[in-house]
This record gives C-alpha cells, structure tokens and sequence, in this order.
C-alpha cells in the first residue's frame, strides 16, 4: 500500500454513514532526543468545525511526536470516523500504511538485513495501530515547511509545545 492508501477497520460499518474529517499534524523536537511537541488540527469539513491539540515532552524524540500528534487527534474523535490524516512525516505515513501489518505478522519485529530487530517506537505503534483499527483512516503526505497553512499552523504548535516542556 502506498501512503495515499486507507487503512480499515474489520468491524462492518458503511463508509458513508461515518462522518468525514480532517486530520493535520506535525511534531517537533529541538535536539534528537531533546524537548519535543506536537500538535494537530481537527477539522470537520461539512460543519466547519474545527479544533486544536498539542503537548510536549522534556525528552523524546522527533518520531515519537509525529506519532503522538497522529495518536492524539485520533483520540479526541468521539465516533467512528473516516479520517485524512495529513502529514509530512513519511514515518507515520509509511509506517501506518505500509510497514504495520508486517511488524504485527512477526510480533512487533522489523527485518534487518537477516535477522529481526524490535520495532523502534513501538508502544506509539501499538497504540496507534489500535486507534487505526477504529476509525477508515487514509495518509496524505505532503511536503513539510512550504507554505501548507495547516501544517505550519501544527509546526506552530508542536514548536511552542516543545519550548514550554524545555522548562
């Protein structure tokens, strides 16, 4: 599967009965590991609705809060959803769409040259991989830092997010 590709849940459900949002993410970390952030923009299209989140660590990393901004957006919907996320972290992207069911088949393993190595990251993973299972979620990856007003928007937050848990 691709990074545009969905992911869906195994419970029946019709696809258009399950309200439509959007999910825009970003994460930040000064220094890898370092003070991180995150944040996310909520947003539902039909109502216009929309709603911010963010929140830091005093040490993690940069991966860790592209995740955790994935996995608190999805937290905060109250109903089964289908959700775009959209993300400049190939990571998250790749890793939710492409890479998950592999590390699942082999026990939270990743291959690595002829051997299995533990899945870096992995209790972000479990725990996004049940929120996926929840909700239709599709990936969009776009270019981080070019213009893209919500991703900057969540840069914003991540980065302020990230400074207040330095202190």
């Amino acid at each position: 599967m691709s990074p545009d590709s969905s992911s869906t849940s195994e419970e029946a459900s019709p696809a258009a009965a399950m309200p439509y949002v959007q999910l825009f993410t970003d994460g930040a970390c000064s220094g890898n590991p370092g003070p991180g952030g995150w944040g996310y923009i909520l947003r539902h299209p039909a109502s216009g609705k929309e709603r911010e989140g963010s929140g830091g660590l005093p040490e993690t990393t940069n991966n860790q809060m592209e995740l955790q901004a994935v996995i608190e957006g999805l937290k905060a919907l109250k109903s089964r959803s289908r959700v775009e996320v959209v993300t400049d972290s190939s990571y998250v992207a790749k890793g939710s769409s492409e890479w998950l069911p592999g590390w699942k088949r082999n026990g939270w393993q990743r291959k690595e040259g002829k051997s299995f190595k533990p899945v870096k990251n992995v209790e972000f993973w479990q725990e996004l991989d049940t929120l996926l299972a929840r909700h239709q979620v599709q990936f969009k990856l776009i270019k981080g830092h070019a213009g893209h007003a919500e991703n900057e928007r969540c840069d914003e937050l991540a980065v302020a997010a990230a400074a207040a848990a330095r202190r």
